[in-house]
């Protein structure tokens, strides 16, 4: 199933980054602006489009120097506390998310792979720990994983049976 932002998502994330969205052709644009830090950015939702030959959101970023993309969103996670939220997008146990920051900021992660969520962090090198831990706040919104050990023992009982 895709899943698609609705108008209390739009909502939602606009109480989180503290501004209000524009609705500019099938998309929903938030400006963000943190004047102190000089950092400008602006985010682009658009909900359930045509992305190839499937239909599906698509987060979009633009900042002075880079242009992000996550295509096939699955879903968000917001931290009021933090202020941030971060679009996630998941493929074949594989995760790539992206985090906005009400103070201008965002981070990428690709590629992740989804078992390292819920590891022990403390047994991944600092440059594998950050994606690990910023990933791990969406655990709770991805739908379920079959383990892979038990995949591989059905597997393995089958090619017995040959």
């Amino acid at each position: 199933m895709t899943f698609e932002f609705k108008q209390k998502d739009f909502q939602k994330l606009a109480q989180v980054l503290e501004v209000k969205p524009k609705r500019i052709g099938n998309s929903m644009r938030f400006e963000i602006e943190n004047k102190k830090q000089q950092r400008k950015l602006a985010v682009e939702i658009y909900s359930n489009i045509e992305i190839g030959n499937r239909k599906g959101s698509l987060i979009s970023v633009y900042t002075s120097t880079a242009h992000l993309q996550l295509h096939f969103c699955t879903g968000y996670v917001v931290s009021k506390m933090l202020g941030e939220i971060t679009f996630v997008g998941e493929s074949d146990g594989k995760l790539s998310g992206l985090t906005i920051e009400r103070e201008g900021g965002c981070s990428l992660y690709a590629n992740v792979d989804r078992e390292i969520l819920s590891g022990d962090f403390t047994k991944l090198g600092p440059e594998v720990m950050l994606s690990g831990i910023a990933l791990s706040l969406t655990e709770s919104i991805l739908p379920p994983q079959v383990h892979k050990k038990l995949s591989e023992h059905v597997r393995g009982r089958s090619q017995k049976r040959r």
